[in-house]
């Protein structure tokens, strides 16, 4: 490969060179890797809108798409592409993408609903909104590949563009790695059928000491949480629980001491804290500042970001490269279809008759949407994509865009519609924009075409758009955004900044708390987005978080004691990741056959409540847990 430069480019390093060189050609945009890319990426949209409206967290489907992709075109083609195994996981990301961007605003509209403030949203609306931020997010990213993932190769490691590259590059034991993957989605798919179908067994483990007032605990035991532990690894987990146990058993019991001696004191909440459990504490008092503290470490993260804007992304301009020259793995999608790309969806937001932004919303999309994908593709390339903070970024453009119709004096209903369509448009560019930078990522090592990998993600981004309402729509049906079951998070708390900054009501005193709090931690240089997280969520949720954050620490320990579990990948690891993502793929596929048979009343439970007590819940969750340590560890030697 030529390394050299144009004059006034900043030259290459001469040790990289891609895994395919630039002037062999190999399949890559085939039909037969759109055909399947989508078939997954409509399986992880549909996992990942069930698994992010149940616990907040989305898992990336890069890995095991890649997987599953290496081990049916050897079987199914009989030929060997790690190309066309990228593009694969390249069309199958967007659909977690566009299932993570939707889940944490739309559900909000569903919410208001409810309430009697606004008409049940349209197929076309949640669609139209998908789309265009799906191409928006695809072509924000375009002028900025090379300035970020070439050129700032060093600084920007990209984690899960790497990941997923190292998983491409041994591909030779792709069939075996993709036998793991679907033994964990068989797993679990049986293990939900068990204890939500059949009522075999509890799925939640709630207790509450009467003695100690305010405090409670639990345990959610499902696979795919187990699965989300291991994936994020100890140190999100735990921080993710020490929030969790923090507001059950620290915050929680204060409150309800204060509460009940100064009845006064959390009025503004609108609970009686004599007559609540620890579960009305929670909803009415400690979500509040969880929601503070979630918003502070999003705009902080978001601020300091813009802050160095400048030296981000100027100074230093990579030669253009576009379509119709250069070599093979430097083309992208021309800059004028870019531009002409992101006009026509900007004009076609602000005249659509199903989305109601107008010209004024519109160019608010335009402006916070390419501002915001600078921050994202930065921002992932060093912490990763579960990191991002995309909620930040979305409360940030929900406050600013609902003072400005406060200001303009739209009226309430319109005003809520208009802002959350805003912030769902920007949501799903964000999730996109920080999708295709991983996969752009995983490309350049591997030695992929740019422009082919950008018209994969654009396509497995419509296509999952086409379905994203369809799948929201049967989940809130069958049980209901804000219930037990689905409770919507990051949906819930942006609906809470809207209602909070258009109508007023909202418990600020709670949510300073919250920020303060997060003032507090970053201080000592804690991982504060996980614990501001754990604290909006029920330890319930962070619990078993822990405990697969836990396996995945003893995994790779096991393995080579003087490892360090941070950066440590090892066989076991990967084997583990790889079946944690079929974990959390079954139960998000179950998910979504449960409410089809929900909604048409099927009912095979074996009694009105579960057979078997919390006990048998949490022998049953200890089994899961020594089944994953069995499988991972199983055949090492083998090759498995």
């Amino acid at each position: 490969m030529d390394q050299t430069t144009a004059k006034g480019d900043l030259p290459e390093k001469d040790d990289f060179k891609p895994y395919v060189a630039a002037d062999k050609k190999i399949p890559e945009l085939t039909v037969f890797s759109l055909i399947l890319g989508v078939f997954l990426a409509l399986i992880f949209l549909g996992a990942n809108a069930y698994l992010g409206l149940r616990i907040g967290q989305t898992i990336s489907s890069s890995i095991p798409s890649a997987v599953i992709s290496m081990g049916i075109i050897r079987l199914v083609l009989r030929r060997e592409s790690i190309l066309e195994n990228n593009m694969v996981q390249t069309v199958s990301s967007a659909g977690e993408s566009i299932a993570g961007g939707m889940i944490f605003t739309i559900p909000a509209i569903f919410l208001w609903h409810i309430d009697g403030l606004v008409s049940y949203p349209s197929y076309l609306l949640i669609t139209v909104i998908a789309v265009s931020g799906g191409v928006l997010g695809v072509m924000f990213v375009i002028p900025l590949r090379r300035a970020y993932i070439v050129e700032e190769r060093d600084r920007l490691p990209y984690p899960e563009g790497t990941a997923c590259a190292e998983v491409l590059l041994a591909g030779e034991e792709g069939g075996s790695k993709a036998r793991i993957t679907f033994l964990g989605f068989l797993v679990a798919l049986s293990y939900k059928f068990l204890a939500d179908y059949l009522k075999l067994f509890p799925s939640q483990v709630d207790l509450s000491l009467e003695s100690f007032k305010g405090i409670g605990f639990g345990l959610e035991v499902l696979p795919a949480l187990l699965g989300v532990g291991f994936i994020v690894g100890p140190r999100a987990g735990g921080a993710l629980f020490f929030g969790g146990s923090l507001g059950w058993l620290v915050i929680m019991p204060l409150i309800y001491v204060l509460g009940t001696s100064h009845p006064d004191l959390f009025q503004p909440a609108g609970i009686d804290l004599s007559n609540v459990d620890s579960w009305g504490i929670w909803s009415g008092c400690v979500r509040y500042m969880g929601a503070g503290m979630v918003a502070f470490c999003g705009i902080y993260a978001l601020a300091a970001t813009v802050f160095n804007l400048k030296k981000n992304f100027g100074g230093r301009r990579g030669k253009r490269s576009e379509a119709g020259g250069g070599e093979r793995t430097d083309r992208d999608v021309p800059l004028k279809i870019v531009w002409v790309a992101v006009a026509l969806a900007l004009v076609f937001l602000a005249f659509s008759p199903w989305v109601p932004v107008g010209v004024a919303g519109a160019l608010m999309i335009g402006v916070f949407g390419f501002i915001f994908s600078i921050v994202v593709v930065r921002v992932v390339g060093v912490v990763g994509s579960s990191n991002s903070p995309v909620s930040g970024m979305a409360i940030a453009t929900l406050l600013v865009t609902a003072l400005i119709f406060k200001a303009a004096g739209v009226p309430y209903a319109a005003a809520v519609m208009a802002t959350i369509s805003i912030g769902a448009v920007i949501c799903v560019v964000c999730a996109i924009s920080g999708d295709i930078a991983q996969d752009l990522k995983t490309g350049h090592i591997v030695g992929a075409t740019p422009y082919k990998q950008q018209i994969g993600e654009i396509v497995g981004a419509v296509a999952a758009s086409f379905f994203v309402a369809s799948v929201m729509t049967l989940l809130h049906k069958a049980w209901g955004f804000g219930s037990s079951e689905l409770p919507a998070p990051q949906a819930t708390l942006m609906k809470m900044v809207v209602e909070g900054v258009l109508g007023g009501g909202f418990p600020s005193s709670l949510a300073l708390g919250g920020v303060a709090l997060g003032m507090f931690f970053s201080l000592f240089r804690l991982p504060v987005l996980p614990i501001a997280v754990g604290l909006y969520l029920p330890v319930h949720l962070s619990a078993p978080l822990f405990i697969g954050g836990l396996l995945r620490w003893w995994i790779v320990w096991s393995e080579s004691p003087e490892s360090d579990w941070k950066t440590g990948f090892g066989d076991f690891a990967e084997r583990g990741i790889l079946f944690a993502s079929g974990l959390v793929a079954g139960e998000g596929v179950a998910g979504i056959i449960l409410a089809v048979l929900t909604v048409l009343e099927v009912n095979l439970a074996l009694g009105d409540g579960p057979v078997l007590g919390n006990a048998a819940s949490v022998l049953v969750f200890a089994f899961l847990a020594w089944l994953f340590l069995r499988i991972v560890k199983s055949r090492k030697k083998k090759g498995g």
